[in-house]
């Protein structure tokens, strides 16, 4: 039995590391987002955390996510609501420029 391939094993294992890659990407992404429209950072804080992310990357990313994530939540809401806002806003406008 000693070298016999399984070739679907490594196709798996190969699927298994890219979905982990994807995953660890979006998980990037969103924090990269949630940093930017932060307004409880100054820009100079802002700009410590991206390079911190960019240095080290999986600590970067899991640091954030202890010391900031708790709020995440509650600045997406908030960002949902904006837009909610503004595009009910939006379709009063254009509501009110037909009658």
């Amino acid at each position: 039995m000693i070298g016999v391939n399984y070739p679907l094993a490594d196709l798996v294992v190969s699927m298994l590391y890219l979905a982990l890659i994807v995953f660890w990407l979006m998980l990037v992404f969103h924090v990269m987002a949630d940093l930017v429209r932060s307004h409880d950072l100054s820009g100079g804080a802002k700009a410590l955390w991206v390079l911190f992310i960019l240095v080290l990357p999986l600590a970067g990313t899991l640091i954030y996510l202890v010391a900031r994530g708790g709020s995440m939540h509650e600045r997406d809401q908030r960002a949902v609501r904006d837009r909610q806002r503004d595009l009910e806003d939006y379709i009063r406008s254009i509501a009110h420029s037909k009658e």
